[in-house]
């Protein structure tokens, strides 16, 4: 049995939607963020060293394994049976990996360092916010904002040219690109300008897979984001 340590409004969505997906039989255990600092529990790190979501554990072939990427390339191909991913030794296939680790070696990192300084100023004594403020404005409009324009128009080329990222079938890259998509659309403000994300956006909230991970998953902040985009 499957189990998805499933952190509130995190990118273990996107695990239980690949698992609604492949029509696999899964169970969760929820975890709640600290109030405070908004990071896991500290109860994760009993499953996983690093204690940080999405952690699955398989007890078929006794498996625990934590990141998204390595997760979803671990049920593609233990229990895809070709589903989800392109034929291997295709230029679709090629996409798909590409895709599959792009979107946290390349697209979250700029949008981490979004949160960041956005809640910097918060963080820091009374006394200094002013100047906390002047700082975390300046890197976000000199470094961070353009560096997150470049990869949203990357996107929204990539989705004028074809419906899913890897081409003209929907694949588990395109579940996870969903987050760093979804986490631009409510932390970088609206995609006014670029239809095709949003458009995309709309389609895999719309599958039924989409919404079956919703409900069994909780509320998710991200559920909606970008649906009025385009």
């Amino acid at each position: 049995m499957i189990t998805v340590h499933h952190l509130d409004n995190s990118r273990s969505q996107r695990i239980l939607w690949l698992l609604e997906e492949l029509e696999l039989p899964y169970e969760i255990r929820f975890y709640k963020r600290d109030p405070k600092t908004m990071l896991a529990p500290k109860s994760l790190r009993k499953v996983h060293p690093l204690g940080k979501a999405p952690i699955i554990t398989d007890t078929e072939s006794d498996v625990t394994l934590a990141e998204s990427g390595a997760i979803i390339e671990y049920l593609v191909e233990r229990y895809g049976n070709g589903r989800l991913q392109p034929e291997r030794g295709t230029p679709e296939h090629v996409q798909f990996l590409y895709w599959l680790h792009y979107a946290e070696g390349s697209a979250m990192p700029p949008l981490l360092l979004k949160l960041v300084f956005g809640l910097l100023p918060t963080r820091v004594p009374f006394i200094i916010r002013p100047v906390a403020s002047l700082i975390a404005g300046g890197v976000q409009s000199r470094i961070i904002n353009p560096q997150l324009k470049l990869h949203m128009d990357f996107w929204e080329h990539a989705l004028s040219q074809r419906e899913w990222f890897t081409g003209k079938d929907f694949t588990a890259a395109d579940i996870q690109m969903s987050f760093p998509l979804e986490a631009a659309a409510s932390r970088a403000g609206a995609l006014g300008g670029r239809p095709h994300v949003g458009a995309f956006l709309r389609r895999i909230h719309a599958r039924p897979a989409y919404q079956r991970a919703l409900i069994k998953g909780g509320a998710y902040a991200f559920a909606s984001a970008g649906d009025a985009a385009g």
